[in-house]
């Protein structure tokens, strides 16, 4: 299922969804001009989970600035044009909603904590794969789980595949339930078969610890103070 749009009003504009949209488009296009290095680059800004594993055991040939750091630097890097659209379709539909709630700059450190979360979830099922991790999904996931709390009555207009594809409103906690069961699934099937551990793919464990990480921290960060007109 593909969400068009949401019916949830907001009251601010959202400068900080705004800017991290086009901070990972503009990140996007310049790995494009690297050509031939652009895997290289995403290998040392992508989060490894073997390179984490390694640093956390006290590794000393794993340094702070190659586990540790890539946390933070993958969440704005992305393996092609699907993934990269999709990722800001999603932070475009739900994310200023969100930050309308909690304010512009607890919105970019609610944002931050929910990537980083969903990275270390996503090391702690593949404690030693070398596969770079790039990708705003863990971040993005964070903040649909804090849009299932905040809004679960708001609709989402969303493209439907079902033997025809056709339009629907859907409740919003319906279509993102839905969405995290996907995910859950996904990763526990790749959990068993065990094939997912030294190979590329989707992330799918970082969408499940992102989504849970948004439940929790969206219950943490104080509401946006509500400002009043009065005539």
């Amino acid at each position: 299922m593909i969400p068009i749009r949401d019916d949830a009003p907001r009251y601010t504009t959202p400068y900080v969804n705004y800017f991290l949209i086009g901070l990972n488009v503009v990140i996007f296009l310049f790995q494009q001009t690297l050509g031939p290095e652009q895997m290289a680059f995403l290998t040392q800004y992508g989060a490894t989970p073997a390179n984490i594993t390694a640093w956390i055991s006290g590794n000393h040939d794993v340094t702070f600035m190659s586990a540790v750091l890539p946390i933070v630097t993958s969440m704005f890097l992305h393996g092609g044009w699907l993934h990269i659209i999709f990722n800001m379709w999603f932070l475009w539909i739900f994310g200023d909603n969100v930050e309308d709630h909690l304010g512009h700059l607890p919105y970019l450190g609610f944002y931050l904590a929910c990537g980083i979360l969903a990275d270390l979830v996503h090391t702690v099922f593949n404690l030693h794969s070398t596969a770079p991790t790039v990708g705003a999904s863990g971040a993005i996931a964070g903040v649909m789980g804090a849009y299932f709390l905040l809004y679960p009555s708001a609709r989402v207009l969303t493209l439907v595949p079902f033997f025809f594809v056709f339009l629907t409103w859907l409740p919003a906690w319906i279509f993102l339930i839905y969405w995290f069961v996907v995910q859950f699934l996904t990763g526990a099937a790749n959990t068993i078969s065990y094939a997912h551990q030294n190979a590329g793919g989707i992330a799918v464990w970082a969408h499940v610890g992102g989504f849970l990480a948004g439940l929790t921290l969206i219950k943490l960060f104080p509401a946006r103070p509500q400002r009043f007109s009065y005539e």
